[in-house]
């Protein structure tokens, strides 16, 4: 079930995104005069589930064809509606334009005043990135519409009370569980994110940590950003917090020990102090076995045996970090949140650009993902709050990838029409042809790549 809404999730946002980014070609093509052909959600090769075009005054509809209607031929200034039946992405197919479809039919005739290679490169170039640009508005909007409906809410650094727990690799670099970052580099960090970002993005040198109240320095080895993605781990540091019973199962191995909600797990087999995230890893190899906690129960400690399910579960709810730390939040009125949600996503922007460039490094290409990593981003509950917000950030992300200047992406056909515009010199047909070939097949290789990533991830982790 998990799974189910994970991915119904996936295929909703990436549906609607792909509608946005073909919906801004559409509409900078019709601004131009220029034909679309056909405008489709999900592909559809060998088939479509509907086709749909208006002429005569209304809409004809053809249903799970192989081919549009024959008649719809005498009618080459409307566009094809469709959904496919293959449920990713989506096309819009400017006349005239060679794109992904690879049909280079228009080229053997000469250009119509409707095409796309008949508009002035600067008309081009907006047709091109119009999906950009609806995109990254589109982002906006949504980050303030958020801001509007839910308000802002953060974790403050400083009121994690308990500290940090550390992956090796920071444990390596001088950090210790239990050390709660105070400042990087001089700079104050508000949130953990932020810390991270700084840390891994913006090759922090020092971090000046509270421990066992003194503040003390370290000073990151060069490739600590590099070491902490060798580890291939989503956060290389957790929030410590009480292991606490929110609710105790009827039927479970923590009612049959006695365990009562409200319980405090301090201790596991002779080990204490113990915080949640250390249960749980402690808890993972003693799976069908007996282990004895110690229980902090209304100022008393108390030790009980409780014996593991087959899954090492004690069948237990149980307090998250939210329930103990004091988060801000911040209300906005719907003027308010305009800005507000602009601010958000021009860092939002930003962050993601930085974080780009870890890519070019041999162990941040290792941790490249593809559509199963974009679905993880989604937590397997269904929260509208949390579906906008990673929703809006998948439309930065798309808006981002899609402008950069490679043969096959927005960008791509943009540079070829700032090329134009610079030199007045249009490139030829059969060079825009190849290097859409190129374009085409390094596209294939990075999806190839990536979501071979996937796979690896899945079966050797």
């Amino acid at each position: 079930m998990d799974i189910l809404i994970q991915a119904t999730q996936l295929i909703l946002s990436l549906s609607l995104l792909v509608l946005i980014h073909e919906f801004g070609h559409f509409i900078f093509s019709r601004m131009s005069k220029v034909r679309v052909d056909k405008f489709y959600l999900f592909f559809n090769p060998w088939g479509s589930i509907v086709r749909a075009k208006r002429y005569e005054g209304r809409w004809h509809f053809s249903w799970f064809s192989g081919a549009p209607p024959k008649d719809w031929n005498l009618y080459p200034d409307n566009t094809e509606w469709g959904i496919g039946w293959l449920p990713f992405g989506g096309y819009c197919k400017i006349s005239g334009m060679i794109d992904e479809s690879m049909d280079k039919e228009h080229t053997k005739q000469p250009p119509q005043a409707w095409e796309y290679r008949s508009k002035a490169p600067w008309r081009r170039a907006l047709i091109s990135g119009g999906g950009v640009l609806f995109n990254f508005a589109s982002a906006l909007v949504i980050y303030s519409l958020v801001l509007f409906a839910w308000g802002k809410e953060v974790l403050p650094l400083k009121n994690i009370t308990w500290g940090f727990n550390y992956s090796q690799a920071a444990k390596d670099a001088g950090f210790e569980d239990g050390d709660l970052i105070v400042s990087i580099d001089g700079t104050e960090p508000k949130t953990m994110g932020e810390a991270i970002e700084q840390l891994l993005l913006s090759d922090g040198k020092t971090a000046a940590v509270r421990r066992k109240d003194r503040i003390r320095e370290i000073t990151l080895p060069a490739d600590f950003s590099q070491k902490v993605l060798a580890e291939g781990i989503e956060k290389f540091a957790e929030a410590r917090y009480p292991f606490v019973i929110k609710e105790v199962k009827a039927g479970g191995a923590a009612q049959a020990a006695g365990l009562l909600a409200g319980d405090s797990i301090v201790g596991l087999n002779g080990v204490s102090p113990i915080f949640a995230g250390d249960l749980i890893k402690r808890l993972a190899p003693l799976a069908g076995q007996s282990a004895e906690l110690m229980l902090y129960r209304r100022g008393w400690f108390i030790i009980r045996s409780v014996t593991l399910s087959s899954e090492a579960k004690m069948d237990v709810g149980i307090k998250t970090g939210y329930d103990f730390f004091k988060t801000e939040k911040q209300t906005y009125g719907f003027w308010a949140a305009i800005p507000a949600g602009v601010s958000l996503g021009v860092q939002r922007l930003v962050s993601y650009v930085r974080q780009f460039k870890i890519v070019f490094t041999r162990e941040g290409a290792k941790s490249v993902g593809g559509i199963v990593a974009i679905g993880n981003l989604f937590p397997p509950v269904w929260d509208w709050a949390f579906f906008w917000n990673i929703t809006a950030f998948l439309s930065i992300m798309i808006a981002f990838l899609n402008i950069l200047p490679f043969p096959a992406f927005d960008g791509g056909h943009m540079m070829f029409a700032f090329y134009e515009m610079v030199t007045r010199r249009k490139p030829r047909d059969k060079f825009m042809e190849r290097s859409q070939v190129v374009g085409m097949i390094i596209l294939i290789l990075l999806l190839v790549y990536a979501n071979g990533n996937d796979l690896l991830r899945f079966f050797f982790r």
